[in-house]
């Protein structure tokens, strides 16, 4: 599902102009990632946690020059999905 279809399901369900919801989606997609910048997690209840994970500094290969790189501690954002949300998706899709 795209942003777009995300923003016309609302819209239909609720009975909200289109560009009503899409604010509101783009509004809270912007203080998701506001959050994170600033090193907050969010924790939505029974649906699941966006975090920041830390990655430990690695080696890596540049496989071109056939040489060792260093890759960095970093840190990067995740999603965590609730208990809840997960046995609902185990129990309504199917493995095909």
């Amino acid at each position: 599902m795209t942003k777009a279809e995300l923003v016309n399901s609302i819209s239909e369900r609720l009975g909200l102009e289109r560009n009503e919801v899409q604010s509101t989606v783009e509004a809270f997609m912007e203080e998701v990632k506001g959050s994170l910048e600033k090193g907050e997690n969010v924790y939505l209840r029974g649906f699941g946690s966006f975090i920041i994970k830390e990655r430990a500094e690695k080696t890596g290969r540049n496989i071109s020059k056939n040489t060792s790189i260093i890759i960095p501690a970093h840190n990067i954002p995740a999603f965590k999905p609730a208990k809840t949300f997960v046995d609902s998706v185990k129990d309504k899709v199917k493995v095909s």
